[in-house]
């Protein structure tokens, strides 16, 4: 057997008995033969792999080259990525999405439009006061239903603020009675209810910075009063009055708010801070006419709060002022006189009532302008009365 023959087991019909042909083995790695071994050329030249990069591609735009001029090449596959499609264009698939789904059961009953029925408005003796309109879709104001409705937009403040007036009146007449400092409490109270009911008359709160400036006017006029005397009582509020002119204008102008609401704000405080100055007219009259005064008004607010007629009422109020005059100058050196000044201060009673009733106040206004308004706006006609008859 030479050297290229091998043996096989199968060559003489071993095995499973078939022939099988002389085959030359031969080595076709690396061996530890030294001796040349010829290269054995491969049977079949495998390609190598061909990578394919795919252009950039807009995101949101078509693409503009055809898919014939990159002919794929053969055996190699690749997987290109899907490439966004357009807002619009999808945002047009979502619509039509929701056009092609079917609705939804509502899960909820369809609320009922209701109509509300107006309420009643309470018309009982004393109060004045309506029930707050809560029902409804539209929110109105007590003043808007009563035009409605065809009455008055305008609300007396009742009996327990004439109660409370007729009390701080009668408090002033004791006071001036017993003497400037006894007088000095209840016309402090005064001025207090007086700066705090003004601004919230128009409507402004909180106002402290005004409120303290006003109440602070009327404190200066006071301690004016008592250092100068009755004599110079004039000169006093006068001047206290323009000093705190000023001194309003000048807090307005600090301010950083719209100039229209800095110009509201200057015209209530100046107004709320007149007022307290010159409620301080009581401490520099003559005490007899603070007597007849007080009680004028006192007798003027309790007789309008009454459950009468407008015009029976107000005759009635009027004619209660200038009897209380009467008979508190027969208690005075004033005598007959003292009719004059309690109607005057009855008169100027009633003017502080209307304006503290003035298109449905609140409760508020009621309890501190509707209390000090009467007796403030007063106070100018017993000084220059009282100085007069005295």
């Amino acid at each position: 057997m030479s050297n290229d023959q091998q043996y096989d087991p199968y060559a003489n019909g071993q095995g499973h008995g078939q022939h099988v042909p002389d085959v030359t083995q031969t080595w076709e790695g690396q061996t530890w033969d030294t001796q040349f071994q010829p290269a054995v050329q491969q049977r079949q030249q495998q390609q190598p792999p061909v990578t394919y990069e795919a252009p950039y591609q807009d995101p949101y735009a078509q693409p503009a080259y055809d898919s014939t001029a990159y002919p794929q090449p053969q055996g190699v596959t690749y997987e290109q990525p899907q490439q966004p499609q357009p807002y619009e264009h999808q945002r047009q698939q979502q619509r039509q999405q929701y056009a092609a789904a079917p609705a939804a059961p509502v899960a909820y009953d369809t609320p009922v439009p209701v109509e509300y029925a107006p309420e009643p408005v309470a018309e009982a003796a004393g109060s004045g006061y309506s029930s707050p309109t809560t029902s409804g879709n539209t929110r109105i104001t007590d003043a808007q239903r009563a035009r409605a409705e065809g009455r008055s937009p305008v609300i007396e403040p009742g009996l327990q603020p004439a109660a409370l007036t007729a009390v701080l009146g009668l408090l002033l007449a004791g006071g001036a009675a017993l003497g400037p400092y006894g007088l000095l409490v209840p016309l402090v109270l005064l001025q207090g209810l007086t700066a705090a009911g003004w601004f919230r008359l128009n409507g402004m709160w909180p106002a402290r910075q005004g409120i303290a400036l006003a109440f602070a006017g009327g404190l200066v006029a006071d301690a004016a009063l008592l250092a100068t005397g009755r004599e110079h009582a004039a000169a006093a509020i006068l001047g206290t009055l323009g000093v705190w002119v000023l001194l309003c204008l000048v807090l307005q102008l600090r301010s950083h708010a719209d100039p229209d609401e800095r110009m509201y704000g200057l015209m209530a405080g100046i107004a709320s801070a007149a007022l307290t100055v010159v409620a301080a007219g009581h401490l520099g009259a003559a005490p007899d006419a603070v007597v007849v005064g007080g009680i004028a008004v006192a007798a003027t607010v309790v007789a309008r709060a009454l459950p009468l007629p407008g015009p029976v009422s107000l005759v009635i109020a009027l004619l209660a002022g200038a009897g209380a005059g009467i008979a508190a100058g027969g208690l005075t050196d004033l005598g007959s006189s003292g009719a004059l000044i309690g109607l005057a201060a009855g008169v100027c009673a009633l003017i502080g009532l209307r304006v503290a009733s003035y298109d449905y106040p609140s409760r508020f206004v009621h309890m501190t302008a509707g209390i000090a308004l009467p007796l403030t706006a007063a106070a100018p006609a017993v000084y220059l009365l009282g100085r007069a008859l005295a």
